[in-house]
């Protein structure tokens, strides 16, 4: 009955967790979540009146599938003003958060053993797109010393005559690593000559520390021709549920195969979503954007201070996102069965980094309160001592 298409997917460790947390909350369990990937931030109020206003204003009828030309031209204006990268409005789309970006993307460029390169650890749904789409993914292995990013030389012998794609996810998720430019340029280098492309997935562009992000398309006229850029408004401005993504390339040909396929799935997304996006594309959040970004720094410093006075336990300050990709391999390289004890006997659902393509770890969102995160760890480090006995 069903496809082999379909089964070509596996199920979500994130939200098998999530589900396990939720059924011991149900039996009246004390349970602390740290495994969202979304901000605990509100939407900043402004982009919430746009929304309200779009509505009474009567903005609920269809739009155009790549998206009304006033949210195409926000969009342009940002990448302009804030990365340097010059895309006229039709080299744009919007799609129902980065995902459907993504999903765009593969169905539009993969055909059967394509290979895709990907680092790991990697952000979970990257492989089994590429598996729906047909395409072969090839793993590269990264590390804590090389702060989880890969080199060049790691590049350049993944390579092979059937590559077809590279996605470099910055910052990072699981880990928060951010490419800086010089990072970027070497890989660059590699890419020189062939037709690769980029995928580059900055969703968490805006939640760095200490560090300037740089856009992948920006490091030279070679990557801004290859690269694809993804990026959104889910993570930096707090507005999942509202689902606004977009994917930017000046490759006409590729725009227009993926409006089609849009136009045949979803077709436009949200109308008052794009209404009220403008503003938070326009920058008229940015001081509620700065003060969500300061909470996270200051979350992570303290939480990374925490986790690295427990005995068997070690991770690294990330440089952007909201996770901490946490080493566990001294306790157990055995991240499902860790998590779900866990959870189990301390109520504290973290991700399994298996799901993550990284045995040995698990992530830690501290996208919530201090308190919260204080607790958390405090009842991890009971865990760890207590297995280390």
């Amino acid at each position: 009955m069903l496809s082999d298409r379909i089964q070509t997917l596996s199920p979500s460790l994130t939200i098998a967790i999530s589900s396990l947390a939720r059924d011991l909350k149900a039996e009246g369990k004390d349970i602390l979540s740290f495994s969202a990937g979304e901000p605990d931030f509100g939407t900043p109020q402004k982009i919430k009146d746009e929304a309200i206003k779009a509505i009474n204003e009567g903005f609920t009828q269809y739009t155009a599938v790549p998206g009304i030309p006033e949210v195409l031209q926000a969009v342009a204006n940002k990448l302009k003003r804030e990365n340097n990268l010059d895309y006229a409005p039709s080299d744009i789309i919007v799609s129902n958060g980065a995902k459907q970006s993504l999903f765009n993307l593969f169905q539009a460029t993969l055909n059967a053993g394509d290979e895709v390169i990907i680092p790991a650890p990697y952000w979970v749904t990257y492989p089994e797109l590429v598996k729906y789409s047909e395409g072969t993914p090839v793993f590269i292995e990264t590390d804590e010393k090389g702060g989880f990013k890969i080199t060049a030389e790691q590049l350049n012998a993944a390579i092979t005559p059937k590559t077809k794609m590279i996605i470099l996810t910055t910052p990072s998720n699981p880990t928060g690593s951010v490419y800086s430019k010089a990072e970027l340029e070497s890989l660059a280098e590699v890419l020189k000559g062939t037709e690769i492309i980029v995928a580059s997935d900055e969703m968490y562009e805006k939640l760095v520390y200490g560090i300037d992000f740089v856009a992948t398309a920006s490091i030279s006229e070679d990557m801004f021709q290859r690269t694809v850029t993804i990026n959104g408004l889910s993570k930096s401005v707090a507005m999942t549920g509202w689902r606004f993504g977009y994917l930017a390339t000046p490759n006409k040909a590729l725009i227009s195969a993926m409006n089609k396929l849009q136009s045949q799935s979803t077709s436009n997304i949200n109308s008052i979503t794009q209404k009220a996006a403008i503003v938070a594309l326009d920058g008229e959040v940015d001081t509620d954007i700065e003060e969500m970004r300061q909470a996270f720094d200051a979350r992570a410093i303290e939480a990374v201070k925490l986790f690295n006075e427990i005995d068997g336990l070690s991770v690294l300050k990330p440089d952007g996102a909201f996770y901490l990709f946490v080493n566990t391999k001294e306790i157990s390289n055995d991240s499902i069965a860790f998590c779900k004890e866990l959870l189990q006997e301390t109520g504290v659902a973290v991700v399994p980094g298996i799901g993550f393509g990284a045995e040995g770890y698990f992530r830690f969102s501290f996208a919530t309160d201090i308190e919260t995160i204080r607790e958390g760890i405090s009842r991890i480090k009971k865990f760890v001592e207590n297995k280390r006995q």
